[in-house]
């Protein structure tokens, strides 16, 4: 039974990178002043709250990659959570244009920050979770992707890679409860038991479902089913998602 992803190579990682950056470029090409305006799948954001986010996360895990080079280190936001979220507030009523621009921009400068590290500095240890230089190159990959069909223009989950899949999959782990366990059975493939718990529930579909839905969005009508000892049970809840930002 699976438990641990197999963590993409270096090389690997900035292909995905460069696809996720695309779709990206694709998405914002397309949105006029109307379409940004719209809610996005997430609750409470237009597109526009999503594109800023994007900006800005794109920009702090760039930063990352830079100060790694040089050998220095800074927290993933000046002034944390709170200017964080001002910035998306604020970046939220750009026009279509400016959103194209800043966006796009942030997005090209991260992947350019990690295809200039050599393949030593990617070990290279940084502020963002305590990690190294590619967990901040992983995040970014996470945030493109994710916040990508967050969007809602019509790239949803059924589009993620069975490798990017895996990997948020292990990513999101600590959103199991204490105490329990989820086992997925994603068709076709090999079960992922996450959690330490003894309290096993079973959760069965397209392995592209089972991980937006341990990301907190939203799967069609029994895309995920659980079971409790064979029996059908409701989807349990998740913990908090693992944030790098201080509340």
């Amino acid at each position: 039974m699976g438990t641990v992803a197999a963590a993409p190579t270096d090389t690997e990682l900035l292909a995905a990178l460069r696809a996720a950056a695309e779709g990206i470029h694709q998405e914002i090409g397309g949105l006029g002043e109307d379409a940004v305006a719209a809610p996005s799948e997430l609750p409470g954001w237009t597109r526009g709250h999503v594109l800023a986010h994007i900006e800005g996360i794109a920009a702090a895990l760039a930063r990352q990659a830079e100060l790694a080079r040089r050998h220095e280190q800074a927290d993933l936001y000046d002034g944390g959570k709170a200017a964080r979220d001002r910035a998306i507030e604020s970046g939220a009523r750009a026009s279509a244009e400016v959103h194209r621009r800043r966006t796009g921009a942030a997005v090209d400068r991260a992947v350019a920050a990690f295809a200039a590290l050599e393949p030593a500095e990617w070990e290279t240890p940084v502020r963002f979770r305590d990690g190294v230089a590619r967990d901040a190159g992983l995040a970014l990959w996470r945030e493109l992707v994710v916040h990508r069909s967050d969007l809602g223009t019509g790239c949803t989950q059924q589009e993620w890679t069975a490798g990017f899949c895996r990997h948020l999959v292990d990513f999101l782990a600590p959103r199991v409860p204490e105490g329990q366990a989820f086992v997925l059975r994603p068709e076709g493939g090999e079960q992922i038991r996450l959690g330490g718990g003894s309290d096993d529930v079973v959760l069965a579909g397209r392995l592209q479902d089972l991980a937006a839905w341990l990301a907190g969005r939203p799967v069609s009508h029994g895309a995920v089913r659980a079971e409790r000892d064979g029996q059908a049970v409701p989807r349990p809840e998740l913990g908090p998602w693992p944030s790098a930002i201080p509340a």
